[in-house]
């Protein structure tokens, strides 16, 4: 898990403001871990800086994304879009997350195959010795996203 890895924005859909990871840091077929600093982002910042935990959702999803991006490009794809759809035994240790400080997230696969999938996720601190926060987060993958919206009849 140490090749060097394509910028951020290469893997990721997310464009402007809504992308809050800062790199990939480590990826595998069924692992990616991604570097996130809250405090650079003034989204959801509240007045003291501080980034509420909840927002952990979006960097782990963002992490999945991430791991899809780098899964797809190394089959000579683009990477699908995909849609966080639930959330099972999410454990937050923190009401919110520091300025200033660098945290890790990671996605590891579980499940699924298809178009559902399931995927331990984490945010960590590296001064830490518990995850901030953690559970699995699923996510469907549609062969045809536009197909989802019904068209207009």
């Amino acid at each position: 898990m140490s090749a060097p890895f394509p910028p951020i924005d290469e893997v990721l859909p997310q464009t402007g403001p809504m992308r809050l990871l800062e790199a990939v840091v480590a990826h595998d077929p069924k692992c990616t871990r991604c570097r996130v600093e809250p405090g650079r982002s003034e989204l959801f910042r509240d007045a003291t800086g501080r980034i509420p935990s909840w927002v952990g959702i979006e960097y782990m999803a963002q992490c999945i994304a991430a791991h899809g991006g780098l899964l797809a490009r190394a089959r000579g794809e683009a990477p699908r879009p995909g849609l966080f759809v639930g959330s099972r035994r999410l454990v937050f240790r923190r009401d919110a997350f520091e300025p200033g400080r660098v945290l890790e997230v990671s996605a590891r696969h579980v499940a699924g195959h298809s178009e559902i999938l399931s995927f331990e996720c984490s945010v960590l601190d590296p001064d830490e010795e518990a995850p901030l926060l953690e559970g699995r987060l699923n996510v469907l993958l549609p062969r045809d996203l536009a197909a989802l919206g019904g068209g207009a009849r």
